[in-house]
């Protein structure tokens, strides 16, 4: 069995999906809907939690009617959830590590674009649809006063997992720069990649190699 995947990690039984949420017809045209006001929300884990209704709304909607069309592949619809709810841009500069500010501002911003559709592509392609796992939430660690570390525990198949998340206060709000699972960091592991690139050909081999993986994705994909 495949380690949950991070759409998985976002997924919960618990709370009201973001779908049910927004459809309610007593709500206000003008007021911030539930999951605009989590987002911006003082409390990191009800940033996650909302997060992860969003996400359980998508993966598993309520219904599916007989006669619709098929649905867009599954991280075109993530994509505008996690970029909501992730730093893709501090998780892009952390993964990279300290060659960062030797990269030119218009190559960064490539790297943060292709890093993006790389994440949210590699995780949702792992996506197994299924029973529902289910996560508990335990108490924010403070890092510093601007970060948190957020603790839970997912339940799936029989068996359980410590999955982490590291958050940082921005202006929007909290937002998620780093997921650890069972002691293993995203960031970590991309910069155990990146890093050679770097040091052997710079941004040019960091896009390149972005570059190339996507394609061959495409390719294997069409």
């Amino acid at each position: 069995m495949k380690t949950p995947s991070l759409l998985f990690l976002f997924t919960a039984l618990a709370g009201t999906s973001f779908a049910a949420a927004t459809a309610s017809p007593s709500a206000s045209a003008t007021a911030p809907s539930p999951a605009a006001a989590a987002a911006k929300s003082a409390d990191p884990t009800t940033m996650l939690r909302a997060a992860v209704d969003e996400v359980l709304a998508i993966a598993y909607p309520e219904k599916i009617a007989a006669d619709s069309v098929a649905p867009a592949p599954l991280a075109e619809r993530v994509r505008p959830v996690l970029e909501k709810y992730f730093s893709f841009d501090l998780l892009t500069r952390s993964a990279v590590g300290p060659g960062w500010n030797q990269i030119k501002a218009n190559d960064q911003q490539r790297i943060i674009t292709l890093f993006t559709t790389l994440v949210i592509r590699t995780y949702s392609d792992k996506f197994e649809p299924g029973a529902r796992p289910g996560i508990t939430y335990a108490k924010p660690v403070e890092i510093d006063a601007a970060r948190r570390e957020l603790p839970t525990a997912i339940a799936y198949a029989g068996k359980n997992y410590s999955v982490s998340y590291r958050v940082r206060q921005q202006p929007e709000g909290w937002r998620i720069y780093d997921v650890n699972v069972e002691g293993v960091s995203m960031v970590a592991n991309y910069r155990a990649q990146f890093d050679p690139l770097f040091q052997k050909g710079g941004a040019a081999a960091i896009i390149a190699a972005i570059e190339k993986n996507i394609a061959d994705y495409a390719a294997a994909n069409k």
